[in-house]
């Protein structure tokens, strides 16, 4: 039985807590739905192929969804790899207490990178052949034996030795003693496209490397190609592996994809109403004066701006959700906040909840709209949103 003095520590503790959950959602915040990650991980698993398994994708800080707490929801959902681009990501996570093997996509080149890489059980992406032989030098001074997995250049013309030039890249690190190939894979340019005919072309290369490889008895313990819109478009691209990013977050790389698999938004962006104002007509608002009343109207300023993830060119085209209703936002949107039109809702008052991503009611707002508008993808206003909005874990 606890005493009085334990009893009161964990009373206060419990309060702290809920002070400071409380205090976080004072401004702006983002919330990440962890039931629906793992649903999103349970439902792209049931359409893999049989022999396939899931790496999920957790770079640039998990899309903006917190990187250590979506790993160890993806992992226990039944996720098998995990994938990042930076040396400090993969540091971050092995320090978070994740065992799991993860795969870093950016390619590394030098002595302290290789011994951090080889340090933190990390297994790096091998481009060209400039790299077989520092990456094999470090290895035999540090007395270690790395997997490690070649990247061929199929058609996206980024990282990655060219299809053709494969034969000798490959049997490089398969001769080199401190090197053991974990997988050969490349990535596509145009998978969200519904022409698939770049996509077919470079498949198509990356079976003529893979077949020249095994003409020399080379092994390929696992080869992977697709990301989520070509796991979503054929499981004749599925192979060992399939790197999910954009849909484990809820988000799909195309609409022609969505009917493959029903997937949940993960994260919901929320701010509060932090002063309402009625202004009379004529009466310019926000920088520059770019949006002018024509009537009475009733504005609501609201905590969160640009520099939280809200960008600017949405100024004057963007809505939102206040209890359940939409609000057009006005004005040019500032640093830290925006103001909104909310002539149309008799009850609003200061604190209310408004929702610029995410369900309201029976309403939404998503990312791909935010996306659309500004005539960019999904995958950079998800990555935009800053580390000085909370990320509250439900």
């Amino acid at each position: 039985m606890l005493d009085g003095e334990q009893l009161s520590h964990i009373v206060s503790q419990a309060c702290r807590h809920y002070q400071f959950s409380k205090a976080i959602r004072q401004r702006a915040w983002v919330e990440i739905d962890h039931q629906a990650l793992a649903a999103n991980i349970r439902a792209l698993k049931d359409i893999l192929a049989p022999q396939t398994a899931l790496m999920a994708v957790v770079k640039a800080d998990a899309y903006g969804h917190g990187a250590v707490k979506v790993a160890e929801t993806v992992l226990k959902a039944g996720a098998s790899w995990l994938a990042i681009a930076t040396l400090g990501e993969g540091v971050e996570l092995r320090e978070a207490g994740i065992t799991a093997p993860i795969l870093v996509l950016g390619a590394t080149n030098t002595t302290e990178e290789i011994e951090a890489i080889a340090h933190w059980d990390l297994q790096p992406t091998l481009c060209n052949l400039s790299q077989v032989a520092i990456f094999n030098e470090t290895l035999a001074r540090l007395g270690k034996i790395l997997p490690v997995h070649l990247k061929i250049d199929t058609g996206m013309s980024r990282l990655g030795t060219r299809w053709e030039e494969a034969l000798p890249f490959v049997a490089a690190v398969h001769q080199a003693p401190h090197l053991n190939i974990a997988s050969i894979y490349s990535h596509f340019a145009t998978a969200d496209d519904p022409d698939p005919t770049t996509m077919d072309q470079q498949h198509q290369r990356f079976q003529s490397a893979i077949a020249k490889l095994e003409q020399q008895g080379i092994p390929i313990p696992k080869r992977h190609i697709s990301n989520s819109a070509a796991t979503l478009h054929s499981r004749n691209l599925h192979y060992d592996l399939v790197r999910l990013g954009l849909s484990i977050y809820g988000v799909y790389p195309a609409p022609h994809l969505s009917p493959k698999v029903r997937l949940k938004p993960v994260l919901q962006v929320k701010a509060r109403i932090t002063q309402l104002k009625t202004l009379p007509p004529d009466t310019g608002v926000s920088y520059g004066h770019r949006f002018i009343t024509a009537t009475d109207t009733k504005t609501a300023v609201v905590g969160i701006g640009y520099a939280d993830g809200v960008p600017r060119r949405l100024s004057n085209n963007l809505k939102v959700l206040v209890n359940g209703a939409f609000a057009p936002q006005i004005g040019a949107i500032t640093m830290d906040q925006l103001m909104l039109d909310v002539s149309h809702l008799p009850d609003v008052q200061v604190g209310d909840v408004v929702t610029l991503i995410g369900t309201d009611h029976d309403q939404q707002l998503t990312v791909d709209q935010w996306a659309n508008q500004l005539g960019t993808i999904s995958w950079e206003i998800l990555c935009g949103f800053k580390h000085r909005l909370p990320r509250i874990n439900l």
